[in-house]
């Protein structure tokens, strides 16, 4: 297994990508810690794992909540000896034009989508350098490769992640610390509400995805899963610092 000792902890990890991410990596062969801010979400992502013969555990974890999350990250560090994956992926879409998106949906994004992957990385980096490396995967979003129309606050905090993975990975390559943003596009998740209604509607949405996306079809959060797998194991030991896309070509 790819991933056989290893101790992952994945924030936004009760539903979608998050989830599925999580059971991929204890498919692998991780210990996995599952947050997410409805604990119950948690812990049902874990029971799952645990009855699939895996290995997790559960927390409720707000990442807008800095102490929590700085101490959810040392917790499972020092609870299992180690940390060698950090998936940084609970994020935030708030849809709207300059003139639509007020203040306070941008604040909130940039702590979502900026601020919280910064807290997280900030706080697993000195476990990581102590044991020797890690990877540290934040998600980001095509979006981030991309200008998305009638989507200021997404598509601004989803570019300064990818940039802030850049720059901590340049930072951090030294002591073997990978850092990547994972980049996913359109897969059918509840997540997509912004995009729905800033496109009017779910035909139009679908209608997009047909024709906008060259591969003319949504991904599935397994194809998803199978990118985050790799970005955490060591075939990508030689990877770091890279917008991961995973887009059926969108962004092309």
């Amino acid at each position: 297994m790819r991933l056989s000792s290893k101790v992952a902890l994945v924030t936004g990890a009760g539903s979608g990508i998050g989830r599925a991410g999580a059971i991929a990596m204890a498919r692998e062969g991780a210990r996995v810690i599952v947050t997410d801010r409805d604990g119950e979400l948690a812990r049902r992502a874990a029971d799952e794992i645990s009855a699939a013969g895996g290995a997790a555990g559960a927390r409720q974890l707000d990442v807008t909540e800095d102490d929590a999350l700085a101490a959810a990250i040392d917790a499972a560090a020092r609870e299992f000896g180690r940390l060698d994956i950090l998936h940084s992926h609970a994020g935030l879409q708030v849809e709207g034009t300059l003139e639509e998106v007020d203040v306070a949906g941008m604040d909130a994004s940039w702590a979502v989508n900026v601020r919280a992957h910064f807290i997280a990385a900030r706080a697993a980096v000195p476990h990581m350098k102590a044991q020797g490396g890690g990877s540290i995967i934040v998600t980001a979003s095509n979006s981030g490769v991309q200008y998305d129309r009638g989507m200021i606050a997404y598509a601004t905090t989803k570019h300064a992640a990818v940039a802030m993975v850049r720059q901590m990975a340049a930072d951090y390559a030294a002591h073997a610390i990978r850092f990547n943003a994972l980049c996913p596009g359109f897969v059918d998740t509840p997540f997509n509400a912004g995009f729905e209604k800033q496109m009017g509607g779910r035909e139009e949405l679908e209608r997009y995805v047909r024709t906008a996306i060259p591969m003319g079809r949504w991904a599935s959060v397994e194809e998803i899963a199978m990118g985050i797998v790799y970005l955490a194991c060591d075939e990508s030991a030689f990877m770091t610092g890279q917008a991961f896309v995973i887009d059926g070509g969108e962004f092309l």
